[in-house]
């Protein structure tokens, strides 16, 4: 059986923050906003002017940094005995994953307000929890997806290039991703069938981020939206949240399991680790010379890394190699390829990356991967 699961609502533009009260009267007249103190000093008076001129109650709570345990207990108690229907979040990935929490504690509805274009966790249901020496503890999730997602576009464009750009790595990975888990006859994150609809959004997904990402990274650094920035905000906070959801994942976000475990990798950013991830996953599938001369020129042009070595300035030790495909393959994604993978093919891959030799595989892994790209579906409707 397929599910796809999306957000009630999604606002997209420059000066949707202002649009926030009208969107919130739709869903309720009071909610708690959970917010990231450094924009709440930016724009906290604002979200509240908004709030009151549409007549919706707003309580303010400054994140305190972690979405552990601790702080949605912390926030739970603040808003006393007679808590909000509905919990907005605003800030970066933890501020709004605290926001879930704090809403799935008290059963109430979620918006996200993100201030970042980092990753696409803004339209999940899906959040995570940390412990307070900030060590991941738990994949949670909500009910369901949130009731609002609102994105303003001059917001993202102020915040740093970086942050964007692996943004821009998290989602042009769902294409190969969404592909492989539909040849293996996995499953997405509803646990249900891929849905169709969510590989036609990652291939859509991957055409706007490959003809605009180069513009949009330039209106960032001019720090002003501008129509390809549009473009591919909606493309990595909404089409790639859509099709990582409903489509399912495959070996680049497994790798973030085993690059996490080699303490020269694990504080990259999620964007990053996944854009190097999916090379992994692209030299095991047998990919030819001329594709990955495609898709490196592409990520050259960028600055997304080729290899360990861009990713974080070092090269993996074969024991370190080997602990990240050891990993990497206990991850449940990792099932979603359509053969079973060894973890010495995985640390040949990693290796092979690293000596820039992309399409220099083994015969079996060629023939695998000739197998498997001709078993996605076509895209034709």
């Amino acid at each position: 059986m397929k599910v796809f699961g999306a957000p009630r609502r999604y606002v997209q533009g420059k000066g949707a923050l202002d649009h926030l009260g009208p969107e919130l009267a739709r869903l309720t007249d009071t909610a708690a906003l959970v917010i990231d103190p450094f924009i709440d000093d930016l724009f906290g008076d604002r979200l509240q002017a908004s709030c009151t001129a549409a007549g919706v109650n707003l309580v303010r709570l400054r994140f305190g940094g972690e979405s552990s345990p601790s702080e949605i207990d912390r926030l739970s108690a603040a808003l006393g005995d007679t808590p909000p229907p509905l919990v907005a979040a605003a800030g970066g990935g933890k501020c709004i994953d605290a926001g879930k929490a704090l809403a799935n504690r008290i059963g109430a509805k979620v918006a996200t307000i993100p201030t970042i274009a980092s990753t696409d966790a803004p339209t999940s249901h899906n959040y995570v929890l940390y412990d307070d020496d900030h060590r991941l503890l738990a994949v949670e999730k909500l009910p369901a997806n949130p009731d609002l997602v609102l994105v303003d576009t001059q917001v993202i464009a102020e915040a740093p290039r970086q942050l964007f750009l692996a943004g821009i790595g998290d989602a042009v990975v769902k294409l190969f991703e969404v592909e492989r888990c539909v040849a293996a006859k996995g499953r997405n994150v509803f646990g249900a069938d891929p849905a169709f609809s969510a590989l036609i959004l990652a291939r859509g997904c991957y055409d706007v981020l490959r003809g605009h990402a180069p513009a949009a990274l330039a209106a960032v650094d001019r720090k002003e939206a501008d129509d390809a920035l549009d473009l591919v905000v909606e493309a990595t906070v909404l089409m790639s949240g859509l099709s990582f959801e409903s489509g399912g994942l495959s070996i680049a976000h497994s790798m973030t399991r085993g690059l996490s475990a080699v303490p020269k990798y694990a504080r990259a950013l999620h964007g990053l680790e996944v854009a190097y991830g999916v090379l992994v996953q692209l030299v095991l599938e047998g990919r030819d010379a001329d594709f990955f001369a495609d898709l490196l020129g592409f990520y050259d042009a960028i600055g997304l890394p080729t290899s360990l070595v861009a990713l974080a300035g070092a090269a993996p030790t074969h024991e370190e190699a080997s602990t990240i495909a050891r990993l990497t393959l206990s991850a449940p994604h990792a099932r979603h390829f359509p053969r079973v993978l060894e973890e010495a093919e995985v640390v040949r891959a990693i290796l092979a990356i690293e000596a820039g030799q992309f399409a220099d595989v083994t015969r079996e892994t060629a023939l695998a991967g000739s197998i498997m790209q001709s078993s996605a579906p076509a895209m034709t409707i």
